[in-house]
C-alpha cells in the first residue's frame, strides 16, 4: 500500500538537523593559561578537521537524501523501514568523528588506526544503505514520479563505488593510516560526486 511521504521527509529533515547541531556541540573551549588562548585554538584543529569534514559529509547526505525522495509520488512500508534504517546510520556519524578528532589530537597511531576505521564501517554502512534503496526503488517503479526521473543502471552502481573505497580504506588503515584517511576522504568526496550525477539525471529527465 502506498502512503504519504510528507511524515517521512519532516521526520528525516529533523533527524539531519538535529545532528548537525549534535556535530557543534562537539566544540569546548580548551583549557589555557591567560595569554596562551589563541595556541590553545589552534591546538584544536583536529577537531575542527574532523567537524568540517563530517559537515560536509552530512550536508551531501541531506541533499542526496532530499533528491532521491524528491523523485518518489509516494512510499510503502518497506521503504519507510529502509528510510529509518538510513537515519539510523546517519546518526552514527557523531561518535566516529568524535574519535577521529580525540585520537589525531592525542597523535597515537594505534588509536587514528583505530578512529578511521570505525568512521569508514559507519560510511561503508550508510552507503550499503543507499544501494539498497536503490535496489529497492528499481523493484517497485510504481514509488517513482515518472514525469520527473527515470532509475537507470548507472546511477544504481554509485553507492557501489563509495561502498568500494570505504572497504578499501578500512583494509589500508591496517597498514598505513595515512592511505586510509586518504580513502575515506575519496569516498566522502565521491559521495558528493554521487550526489550531482543524481541531481544532473533528475533535473534533465525534469526539462
Amino acid at each position: 500500500m502506498m502512503i504519504s511521504k510528507t511524515r517521512l521527509e519532516a521526520f528525516s529533515d529533523g533527524v539531519f538537523a538535529i545532528l548537525i547541531t549534535i556535530l557543534v556541540l562537539e566544540f569546548h573551549v580548551p583549557n589555557y593559561h591567560q595569554g596562551h588562548l589563541a595556541q590553545a585554538i589552534v591546538e584544536q584543529w583536529p577537531e575542527f578537521l574532523a567537524y568540517i569534514v563530517s559537515y560536509f559529509y552530512v550536508g551531501t547526505l541531506w541533499l542526496f537524501h532530499h533528491d532521491y525522495f524528491v523523485m518518489l509520488k509516494a512510499i510503502d512500508r518497506n521503504m519507510n523501514l529502509i528510510n529509518l534504517l538510513s537515519m539510523f546510520s546517519v546518526t552514527l556519524l557523531d561518535y566516529p568523528m568524535s574519535l577521529v578528532a580525540t585520537a589525531l589530537a592525542g597523535r597515537n597511531e594505534a588509536d587514528i588506526r583505530v578512529a578511521f576505521m570505525i568512521y569508514s564501517a559507519v560510511a561503508f554502512m550508510i552507503s550499503a544503505v543507499y544501494y539498497l534503496m536503490y535496489h529497492y526503488l528499481a523493484g517497485h517503479q510504481e514509488l517513482l514520479d515518472r514525469d520527473h526521473f527515470v532509475l537507470n543502471f548507472r546511477i544504481k552502481r554509485d553507492p557501489i563505488w563509495s561502498m568500494i573505497l570505504y572497504g578499501l580504506a578500512i583494509i589500508s588503515s591496517m597498514w598505513n593510516i595515512w592511505v586510509g584517511g586518504l580513502l575515506l576522504l575519496a569516498g566522502i568526496i565521491f559521495h558528493f560526486i554521487a550526489y550531482l550525477h543524481l541531481s544532473r539525471i533528475r533535473r534533465r529527465n525534469a526539462a
